[in-house]
């Protein structure tokens, strides 16, 4: 054949199309499976994230502890060294006792100098004074001139008119009225002069507001000692009043006034809470507890904890835990894939068994047929041949011509009766293991005996007959009866997909490699892939009429010469059958005898 054509193999194992549903349930089995371990992971994430938290928020509690117990040492400090200064007695005091006191003081002298810096600003003013008392929990803040006179006050003293108090004498020579009045409210107070002897700024303080302005102190001085680490991002302490009694670091935000978690917490109804906020681009633990001092709530504590390292594990299990997800999956899928394949193909050499047993059955079906017809076909194949004989015997013409013409349509009828009978025969022995005799014959006499026995059929047809062969005889083994019945059903099924007028093309390739390629090719119809991979099946056949053993009948003898058969058939233009018959005899000896 051309080499650049395409090659279709007859015999190819029937393919099963059907899709395998069984995994179909696989895949929902694996989903499920998918999903339990999605749901573990997910269950596992919150179990390890709440875990983490309640590290941190024992942390945040050991925080809240260190905070409490360091303000409550600081403020019993403080009431110590009060009434120690009250009792009159010397008695010596330690710098551990001092220290609060001191940072008391330091926090009132910068009150002071704030104070001082609006004065020399000009910004001085009763709003000013006023705001600033109310804001710092101050009972009185008031500014005096050189001479003793009240210059601003925040408030006016008890059973005083509101106004401008002067003092009788300058300050060096004695206590003036208003400390005297201090004095006799029991109001604790703390007067500065201002460096360049201009005046002075008194700050007083009540029972609420020492109380306060110790709390703070105390509050602060603990902060200060907890000092930073810890994974501390923020720190703030509120009162009651929502006065702050100490911080460090930046809140992400103050709290609204419809929130009502420090009510809840100042009321006692809710004890330490955490919960996740944003903070610089990040997430960060606040922790929103009481501060207690002496067994009462003074105050609410809000604390930032870094989360980092807790994220980054979480993240490092969200990655393991889709990592290993990823693996499930691919190998479900590889499961599903290979269940898949494998049950397809034993489904498919199930459906493949069932054809073949379809197909025992059908010929052993033919097979009792042909037996219960075969007597009588023989019977009028007898006749016919007795009557040929005889009508070549005694009815042969006197003319010479005429007579050698007459003998030789005589032997013809009586060879095809012979081979009529033998396919008779074949038929009833198809499904079983034929054994041909192989003859060295030329492949030319077979081809031009099988012309003429054709030639007629096919011009009642309007087709054609073109051979193309050389006259030098090709010899090659061969059981001609059978290799004759092969090429007359190739040559037939050629004619029979020519509607009209058309050729029929018989052809001998040159021997090559030990094999001889006999073409036969029509200008018929032509056949899709799909058919020409079934139409060498015994129970395949597109004739309305007959039994669709004829090309399974040609496959079996070429099979049994040890040849091959290549199709090219193209839809509406034609099919080329090309036969390749081994030009020595076949070695293994399967099927065949040789003579």
């Amino acid at each position: 054949m051309i080499a650049d054509r395409k090659i279709v193999w007859q015999h190819h194992p029937h393919r099963y199309d059907r899709p395998f549903l069984q995994p179909l349930a696989l895949a929902i089995v694996c989903a499920v499976f998918v999903g339990l371990i999605l749901t573990m992971g997910i269950l596992d994430l919150r179990r390890s994230e709440n875990t983490l938290e309640g590290f941190m928020e024992n942390q945040g509690r050991r925080i809240v502890g260190v905070v409490e117990r360091l303000a409550e040492e600081n403020l019993k400090t403080m009431i110590q060294a009060s009434q120690r200064a009250a009792g009159g007695s010397f008695r010596p005091m330690t710098e551990e006792i001092l220290s609060p006191q001191i940072f008391l003081t330091e926090k009132v002298v910068e009150m002071a100098r704030e104070i001082d810096n609006q004065w020399k600003r000009a910004h001085l003013s009763a709003s000013y004074i006023r705001h600033y008392a109310e804001a710092n929990n101050l009972w009185l803040v008031a500014v005096l001139n050189a001479w003793g006179e009240v210059i601003q006050m925040s408030r006016p003293l008890p059973n005083e008119p509101a106004g401008i108090s002067k003092l009788k004498r300058p300050i060096p020579e004695g206590a003036p009225d208003l400390f005297a009045k201090l004095g006799r409210l029991k109001v604790g107070f703390i007067a500065l002069r201002r460096p360049d002897a201009s005046g002075t700024i008194v700050i007083a303080l009540d029972r609420e507001g020492t109380r306060y302005w110790g709390t703070r102190v105390s509050v602060e001085k603990a902060i200060e000692k907890l000092g930073e680490g810890q994974g501390l991002v923020y720190l703030t302490v509120r009162d009651p009043k929502g006065l702050q009694l100490g911080q460090t670091g930046e809140l992400p935000k103050e709290w609204g006034k419809d929130d009502p978690l420090p009510a809840m917490v100042l009321a006692g109804t809710v004890g330490m809470q955490s919960r996740k906020v944003p903070y610089g681009g990040k997430h960060i633990l606040e922790i929103v507890a009481p501060l207690k001092l002496d067994g009462k709530i003074a105050g609410i504590i809000r604390i930032g904890l870094d989360r980092g390292n807790t994220d980054e594990i979480l993240a490092e299990n969200r990655r393991n835990m889709f990592v290993f997800l990823a693996l499930v999956a691919l190998i479900a899928l590889l499961s599903m894939w290979l269940l898949y394949h494998n049950q397809n193909r034993h489904m498919a050499g199930i459906v493949e068994m069932t054809r073949q047993l379809e197909k025992a059955e059908r010929l052993s079906s033919l097979g009792q047929l042909a037996a219960g017809v075969a007597h009588e076909i023989r019977n009028p194949l007898n006749a016919i041949s007795m009557a040929s004989q005889r009508l070549k015997r005694e009815c042969a013409p006197q003319d010479e011509e005429r007579r050698r013409e007459f003998e030789g349509m005589a032997t013809v009828i009586r060879d095809e009766i012979r081979r009529l009978n033998g396919i008779i025969e074949e038929f009833l022995t198809f499904s079983k293991s034929r054994r041909l005799v192989l003859r060295e014959s030329p492949l030319q006499e077979l081809l031009g005996k099988i012309v003429q026995l054709i030639s007629a059929e096919a011009a009642d047809r309007g087709i054609t007959l073109k051979t193309d062969w050389e006259t030098v005889p090709l010899v090659i083994p061969m059981d001609m009866d059978k290799l004759q019945q092969a090429f007359l059903n190739f040559i037939k099924n050629a004619m029979e997909s020519i509607s009209g007028e058309g050729t029929v093309t018989l052809s001998i390739r040159k021997p090559r490699k030990g094999w001889v390629g006999v073409q036969i090719t029509d200008t018929g119809c032509g056949m899709s892939t799909e058919e020409v991979e079934r139409i060498f099946n015994p129970e395949y056949t597109t004739k309305e009429k007959g039994l669709g053993l004829g090309l399974t009948l040609s496959h079996e003898i070429i099979r049994g010469h040890g040849g091959e058969i290549r199709v090219l058939s193209r839809k509406g233009a034609g099919t080329t059958f090309e036969i390749l018959l081994p030009t020595e005899r076949p070695t293994n000896g399967k099927g065949a005898r040789t003579e």
